[in-house]
């Protein structure tokens, strides 16, 4: 987990998966997940323009910048439960042969 994750932390890792989803659906994460807490904000609009705000600096940035490893396996996560991607990644470890 970690934006250069497969890049910077662990470029050996058998299995990395770089996880996606559109900024309209992690904006709609965050709210939810931040009316749940009771912390941040709960106005869409400012969510959805902080993200991308920050997938821009992230993106561009010299030193590990927000970009999948050559080797990383890219799931866009948009629309799907936390569920189905927890099993997608289970299903590409053991087709890799990792252990989990």
């Amino acid at each position: 987990e970690g934006r250069d994750i497969g890049t910077a932390v662990f470029p050996e890792a058998e299995l990395k998966v770089f996880l996606t989803a559109s900024a309209a659906e992690r904006a709609h994460r965050r709210v939810a997940q931040n009316e749940r807490r009771g912390v941040g904000s709960t106005d869409y609009a400012e969510v959805l323009a902080d993200i991308e705000r920050r997938d821009a600096i992230d993106s561009s940035r010299d030193t590990s910048p927000l970009k999948p490893a050559t080797d990383a396996v890219q799931m866009d996560s948009t629309g799907r439960t936390i569920e189905q991607v927890i099993e997608r990644i289970c299903a590409l470890a053991q087709e890799k042969g990792v252990h989990v």
